[in-house]
């Protein structure tokens, strides 16, 4: 392998082995998604999301990675799924490899034994309307459901292209250049990537200083006048995510500024399989910046809008077929 610039080393690398796991928009933007869903709950939902995550609530001796900065039920719990990540083992739950040039049928094929998003997501929501199941499994449902339609929305996470769902191209972001990960390199992983930044880095820029609640706020005006026809076409799962890697298709891989070409078919256990694919995507010298962001972003607000309102219809689904108590609410307390 060629000399190459390596991140991190020395003290500062072992500060990576206990970094969180990739989240489908990060923090800020799951807590967005919540913040949107929750404008659009009935009453009889947001009773049964109160009751079920009150009584039932999130271990306290359970590492954070968002932190606690809500005592906002339903946003606090958005982010759980990533903190339980790699003790529960469901790594593939997150996502589902639909690969590139692919535009239509059946999913199953894409989802592995272990189960993927969109199928986790029709098993989380049978647990949650079951009035009869464990109150407990039924409050991990609605965390699951509020993290997993976040995810299935991240357009990377509904389409592969023998890259990890882009996790393998390396992109220089504004002025920040690609780096090898210096604990590892050997896998050939990179970053900044083009994962990376549509989990990430492009949100929070467009988010610029606004609070997750104040971005949803603006986010919820922005696309008021679509709501309804979302709302009117009703719950199709494996719709949803033909969409989200349609927009994988165009709004991410088109519009790069090199085209990269569709490749062969192939599980990757590390970037440096399907022939150093981290390797190969790193010569292309992929550079976005304003022009990419712009039109990023827009795709972005719109998956994030969608994934809003389409958890609010799940949960308003479900909670047509609970009995809840009403209590003191904790939801909308920022």
């Amino acid at each position: 392998m060629n000399h190459k610039i390596v991140l991190l080393s020395g003290a500062l690398a072992l500060l990576t082995s206990s970094a969180p796991p990739a989240q489908a928009w990060g923090c800020k933007g799951h807590q967005t998604v919540a913040w949107i869903a929750e404008k659009h709950l009935t009453a009889e939902a947001r009773q049964l999301v109160e009751k079920l995550l009150g009584e039932n609530s999130i271990d306290p001796q359970l590492k954070r990675w968002c932190g606690n900065a809500t005592t906002d039920l339903l946003v606090d719990a958005s982010t759980w799924p990533d903190d339980v990540r790699n003790e529960r083992k469901n790594g593939p739950w997150h996502y589902i490899d639909i690969p590139r040039g692919k535009h239509k049928g059946d999913l199953d094929g894409y989802c592995g034994p272990e189960g993927c998003v969109t199928s986790v997501i029709e098993q989380q929501r049978a647990i949650l309307k079951d009035k009869s199941a464990d109150p407990v499994k039924r409050a991990e449902a609605i965390r699951y459901l509020v993290h997993f339609v976040g995810d299935m929305h991240q357009p990377l996470h509904a389409i592969t292209n023998a890259d990890n769902g882009g996790n393998c191209v390396p992109v220089k972001y504004f002025r920040h250049q690609p780096l090898l990960n210096a604990l590892r390199p050997e896998r050939e992983d990179y970053s900044p990537n083009l994962h990376q930044i549509w989990d990430t880095e492009m949100v929070e820029r467009d988010m610029e200083i606004s609070s997750p609640l104040r971005y949803a706020d603006e986010l919820d005006e922005k696309f008021h006048a679509h709501s309804a026809a979302w709302e009117a076409a009703g719950i199709h799962v494996d719709t949803w995510a033909w969409e989200s890697h349609e927009r994988a298709e165009t709004a991410v891989y088109d519009a790069l500024p090199e085209k990269i070409a569709i490749e062969p078919i192939i599980k990757l256990k590390s970037c440096a399989e399907n022939n150093h694919m981290g390797e190969r995507m790193l010569a292309k010298h992929l550079a976005v910046g304003e022009v990419y962001q712009t039109s990023a972003a827009q795709a972005a607000e719109t998956s994030l809008a969608e994934a809003g309102v389409r958890l609010a219809m799940i949960l308003n689904e479900a909670a047509k077929v609970a009995n809840s108590r009403s209590f003191p609410s904790r939801l909308g307390s920022g």
